[in-house]
C-alpha cells in the first residue's frame, strides 16, 4: 500500500515512477481517504482494514497519523534523488518483520 496525504493525482505521478510496470504497489491511499480536522489530513491505517499488530508505516513526519504511532517507522523525506537508498536500508528491518508476522500465524494479505 501508499498512504499520501497527497492528492490522488501527484499520488499517481509519484507511483509512476516508484512502479512504472504497476507490479509491486497493489493500493494507494490518498488525501480523498484520509481524516481531515481544521484542515490537516491525518492518515487513518484501520482504513486498510488490516490488523494493526501486523502494520507498519514508513513516513517521514509522525502527524500523517499519531494515533497509530506505535507502528511507525522514521524515513528521511524523498526529494526524488534516484541514488536515495534509505528504503534498501531498512530492507533486513521489514525481512524481520514480516518474517515475525508469519510466525506468529498471520500475513500482509497487501
Amino acid at each position: 500500500f501508499i498512504f499520501t496525504t497527497a492528492k490522488r493525482d501527484y499520488a499517481e505521478k509519484v507511483l509512476d515512477v516508484l512502479d512504472p510496470k504497476k507490479k509491486l504497489i497493489r493500493h494507494c491511499l490518498s488525501q480523498p481517504d484520509c481524516l481531515c480536522a481544521r484542515g490537516c489530513y491525518w492518515k487513518d491505517l484501520t482504513r486498510l482494514g488490516r490488523d494493526l499488530a501486523k502494520m507498519v508505516a514508513l513516513d517521514h513526519t509522525i502527524q500523517g497519523f499519531p494515533t497509530q504511532a506505535a507502528n511507525w517507522i522514521p524515513v528521511q523525506r524523498w526529494w526524488g534523488d534516484p541514488r536515495d537508498e534509505e528504503l534498501l536500508c531498512l530492507t533486513p528491518l521489514l525481512g524481520q518483520l514480516g518474517r515475525a508476522v508469519r510466525t506468529e500465524g498471520g500475513g500482509w494479505g497487501g
